[in-house]
């Protein structure tokens, strides 16, 4: 049987995920969360981008993305994914989301958008659902009609149920958890997996499993070392959501502070595919 099909072991999904980010004391939170830990650079070019940011600056023409930039301990995971938008191949106008934003993501806000982002960098999966959950049914009524959800590593697990938005045909589990995982610890790493048959290396720190239902209509485009699959796109009525373990819009910083090398260079090649599929409308 294929591992990133078929029957969920006991204990997947929803525990996993409230023993990692429900029950840690504060301290060890803070470190628990998907994607590095920030740095002064990246505080600054967060409060740049809040302006405008770097790099390309499409024009009106430019299709909208929606990347959620509230409360949730990683300073550098939003204007990372931005930065990514404004540079793709087809590139995006980005708006942030969410508390402290000025922005509510609301279905007013989502009419105008072609991709919403829910990054990583999370630390505490209850507290970021509390601030989320009254833009649940509207974040589901838009994917359903049209939208394109892109859940990265803590937004991946989001993508789920339990809690999270359940637009997957399964859940999901932390890598790091699964019995035959090659993963024990919770550190910033880099993770090989199969790309469309290509082995590949991406920045990785406890990011998900994806756990999909038997018969699952989804396209699973790269697994972990197990087998599991690391990256997913499903359709959700019209529209489409596209899940990440991996980080796969981690930029050289990301690894210079780790003190990581990726074998294949740091590149965006993979990163850019995800968004073009996910973004599509079906």
């Amino acid at each position: 049987m294929d591992p990133s099909v078929g029957p969920r072991p006991p204990g997947a999904g929803v525990d996993r995920r409230r023993l990692l980010f429900g029950i840690l004391p504060a301290t060890a939170l803070l470190a628990a969360g998907c994607g590095g830990s920030g740095s002064d650079e990246r505080g600054a070019r967060a409060d740049s981008d809040e302006h405008g940011g770097r790099g390309n600056r499409p024009g009106d023409g430019s299709p909208l993305a929606l990347v959620y930039n509230g409360p949730q301990g990683c300073s550098e995971c939003a204007p990372s994914v931005a930065d990514l938008l404004r540079r793709a191949p087809q590139p995006f106008r980005v708006t942030y989301v969410g508390p402290g934003t000025g922005v509510p993501l609301t279905a007013d806000t989502l009419a105008d958008a072609q991709l919403y982002v829910q990054p990583g960098g999370g630390a505490d999966l209850e507290r970021t659902w509390r601030d989320l959950r009254g833009s649940a049914n509207a974040v589901r009524d838009w994917v359903r009609g049209g939208g394109g959800y892109l859940g990265l590593c803590f937004g991946a697990y989001l993508a789920g149920r339990n809690p999270g938005f359940d637009l997957l045909p399964g859940d999901t589990d932390g890598y790091i958890d699964l019995p035959d995982t090659t993963i024990h610890h919770q550190r910033d790493t880099v993770v090989p997996v199969t790309w469309r048959d290509k082995k590949r290396h991406m920045y990785f720190q406890d990011g998900p499993a994806f756990l999909l239902d038997e018969d699952a209509d989804a396209d699973v485009l790269a697994t972990y070392p197990n087998g599991s699959a690391a990256v997913v796109v499903a359709p959700y009525g019209k529209g489409r959501v596209g899940v990440s373990g991996p980080h796969p819009e981690a930029d050289r910083s990301w690894y210079a502070e780790k003190g990581l090398r990726n074998p294949d260079g740091v590149r965006f090649d993979l990163a850019h595919e995800l968004v073009g599929a996910t973004a599509g409308r079906r």
